[in-house]
């Protein structure tokens, strides 16, 4: 994960604000690195319930993680107001590109960010598959915002 090629913030369709749980700081005294990862999953849902209208079946969600890359740039203390920015950044025929990252509100600063490939995947034979027409015009809708 390259900090230095994040998008500026009005790519970004999707932003959440983080609520940091007392259970998510560590002896150190801030997040734990671990916590991270919850905090880009909760983007992502948003990402996806933003771009598909709000019409998200949880059960029936055909995309799978295929790999995470995070970087981390500055600690985030218990307290701070945090939120998660959300971006598509690349779609391929069964897989897309999400760009995130998680930064102090109030002051801007980058807390950390992400990269991460999900996969269509089919259930039923336990392969990837082509993306789904819905997903992809989702997809390519959410990234008009560049």
């Amino acid at each position: 994960m390259n900090i230095e090629k994040l998008a500026p913030l009005e790519a970004y369709p999707s932003r959440v604000d983080l609520q940091i749980r007392f259970s998510d700081v560590d002896v150190l005294g801030h997040v734990n690195n671990t916590v991270y990862l919850a905090y880009y999953d909760t983007g992502k849902a948003w990402f996806f319930s933003t771009v598909m209208g709000r019409r998200m079946d949880w059960k029936k969600v055909d995309t799978v993680i295929a790999n995470v890359d995070c970087a981390f740039r500055s600690p985030i203390y218990f307290g701070e107001p945090i939120e998660v920015l959300t971006r598509c950044c690349e779609l391929g025929e069964k897989s897309f590109r999400l760009q995130q990252m998680i930064r102090n509100k109030a002051t801007g600063e980058l807390k950390s960010a992400c990269e991460t490939v999900m996969v269509s995947f089919d259930r039923n034979t336990a392969t990837s598959m082509e993306l789904s027409a819905e997903w992809r015009e989702a997809l390519e809708r959410s990234m008009k915002w560049e």
